[in-house]
């Protein structure tokens, strides 16, 4: 196995507790060739990679008025296209041995948008989407795609890894301030479990018919069942408007 991280340094205890199976790699995602150049290390030490979990991501909380172009794109930069650049390299080795799976960590919020969250949304709608697609292109190679969708954990994510708008305003306080001050306030003390995130993954990965999309956590499974039944409402409501927009047909 190997794991990454911006700073190698933070894995050398894990690493440790396994010498003979597991490697540290220095990754920074969002920049050009380190995806490909730990790939192609991880080849070199193992053989080969059976399994590819992109997990580098963070937020960004601000209103869509409130963002900074800067942080936007710093974040689509770590969050989308570093994902893609990762994906692309392992995919020829994959494809070779017409086995391999990707998990791709998404987030209920690539599912669901809410106030302040826009922009965080838009990477993880678009990883969503580039997902299904891509699980449909190599599927007949064997390999396997999972998108993964937690609700609130109990990780830094709404903590010190957490950005904000540096220039918040007053319209929108009820709105995307009301929720910014909520992430905050629940950090540390979220219902998900990271370890029994981890081990759900793993299950999922052994199982002869993974999902495509794994919702993980009361919060998000009650976020997207609302979404759903809102969704088929409305398209119901709207159907007659739908098919009117068709050629009349003969």
């Amino acid at each position: 196995m190997v794991a990454t991280a911006r700073d190698a340094a933070r894995l050398r205890d894990f690493v440790a507790d396994y010498p003979e199976t597991a490697r540290a790699l220095a990754l920074d995602v969002s920049r050009d060739g380190e995806a490909a150049a730990a790939v192609a290390a991880a080849e070199r030490a193992f053989g080969r990679i059976d399994v590819l979990v992109n997990n580098a991501g963070y937020g960004y909380l601000a209103a869509v008025e409130e963002g900074e172009d800067d942080e936007v794109r710093a974040m689509f930069e770590t969050n989308f296209f570093g994902l893609v650049a990762l994906t692309k390299a392992v995919l020829p080795g994959m494809r070779a041995r017409r086995h391999g799976h990707i998990v791709n960590i998404s987030s209920i919020g690539g599912l669901v948008g809410n106030p302040g969250s826009g922009y965080y949304n838009a990477t993880k709608f678009a990883v969503e989407g580039l997902s299904e697609a891509l699980a449909k292109e190599v599927e007949p190679f064997g390999i396997r795609v999972t998108l993964v969708e937690p609700g609130p954990f109990r990780t830094d994510w709404a903590g010190r890894s957490l950005r904000q708008t540096r220039r918040p305003l007053a319209a929108y306080a009820e709105s995307a301030g009301a929720r910014r001050a909520q992430i905050a306030g629940y950090s540390g003390q979220q219902p998900g479990d990271p370890a029994r995130a981890a081990a759900a993954i793993i299950d999922v990965v052994a199982a002869p018919k993974p999902p495509l999309h794994l919702v993980l956590g009361r919060p998000a499974l009650d976020m997207i069942r609302t979404k759903l039944s809102a969704l088929g409402s409305e398209v119901d409501a709207w159907e007659k408007v739908a098919l009117g927009a068709d050629f009349p047909s003969r």
